[in-house]
């Protein structure tokens, strides 16, 4: 029988100092438990989002996913806590704390649980360092990272040599949309994480498409949450376009986008089986893995349970729901069972 392997989830810990206090300067997420199993996001002393114990507590998740029937999350952090606006050396303080809380909920259930971490992309020479030790000391195999870095676009210079690290080192690359272009505009209903961050996404393919990205680093292992965001349905448009306006598409890169389906990994968090058969054809099976992000309500209420019920074949579903993970993450099954 396959696993249920989801790539897409977010953790934190329960307990996160004050860095405000620490820095000595404001912008920092802190939480206020205000009673058992419940407490609240604070940016400052603004109200940010109230999350329960399966946010921080690996019993927790472990409880819901054996009642959702999944066999393995991968823990990531919540991009809220990137804090990519900080100064370098305080952004590397609040990454390898985050990046420790998680290698310990992993050390304690190796068998549900992998990690990947988050490094300060602000800095390159500082995010090559914390994702060496991510590797060489907490036993990652990946890292997220936003899908803009202070609104500079992925296909930035200053990234290259970080992206050239983890491809040396095998690191694979979760890109999460976060500071939503035009968020200020379109703040209400709800619409910055309805519609801008598929946006976001899209924003983050194009920009390493056109970039050259893929075409410098073709090992590298890169995964877009939420199905690609608005990519996928609108390649036609970005096709066209590179077509008939070379001149201002082409600029770093002369392929055609549409050659770069089937290079990038993609969740399978759309909420629609038309969709989702859509992807499946378009890119292939083993282009997408499995992502709910747990335990967040946009997410998908039991990871792949979707997959399990469309009218696809058992080798279709075994790779979406395990075995596209697997090759992502560059680990064995054995690794889980």
């Amino acid at each position: 029988m396959c696993l249920t392997i989801d790539i897409h989830t977010h953790i934190m810990p329960e307990h996160l100092p004050r860095w405000s206090q620490k820095f000595g300067y404001n912008g920092f997420i802190h939480l206020e438990h205000h009673k058992t199993g419940c407490a609240r996001m604070m940016k400052d002393d603004v109200f940010f989002r109230e999350v329960q114990d399966n946010c921080w507590s690996g019993e927790a998740r472990i409880q819901e996913i054996n009642q959702h029937n999944v066999d393995v999350q991968v823990l990531s952090t919540i991009p809220v806590l990137f804090n990519y606006w900080a100064k370098p050396d305080h952004a590397l303080d609040t990454s390898m704390f985050l990046n420790d809380h998680i290698a310990s909920v992993v050390q304690r259930y190796p068998k549900r649980f992998a990690g990947i971490g988050t490094v300060p992309m602000q800095s390159t020479e500082l995010a090559i360092l914390e994702m060496e030790r991510c590797v060489k000391q907490l036993g990652f195999t990946g890292i997220e990272i936003g899908s803009n870095i202070n609104d500079l676009n992925l296909n930035e210079p200053q990234f290259f040599p970080i992206y050239e690290a983890a491809e040396e080192l095998g690191v694979s690359i979760f890109v999460h949309p976060w500071n939503m272009m035009g968020e200020k505009s379109i703040g209400r209903y709800w619409m910055p994480w309805l519609v801008g961050m598929p946006a976001e996404t899209s924003r983050a393919i194009c920009s390493m498409i056109f970039g050259g990205v893929f075409e410098k680093f073709p090992k590298l292992k890169v995964a877009f949450a939420h199905g690609g965001g608005s990519f996928p349905m609108t390649i036609g448009r970005i096709e066209h376009g590179y077509q008939v306006r070379p001149d201002l598409c082409a600029i770093d890169n002369d392929k055609n986008p549409r050659d770069y389906i089937g290079k990038f990994y993609l969740d399978t968090l759309v909420h629609d089986p038309t969709v989702m058969k859509y992807l499946i054809d378009m890119f292939g099976a083993d282009s997408i893995a499995v992502g709910s992000d747990y335990p967040f309500p946009l997410g998908e209420d039991h990871a792949g349970e979707m997959i399990k019920k469309m009218s696809l074949d058992h080798k279709t579903k075994e790779q979406i729901l395990e075995r596209t993970a697997l090759e992502w993450l560059g680990v064995e099954r054995s690794r889980f069972v």
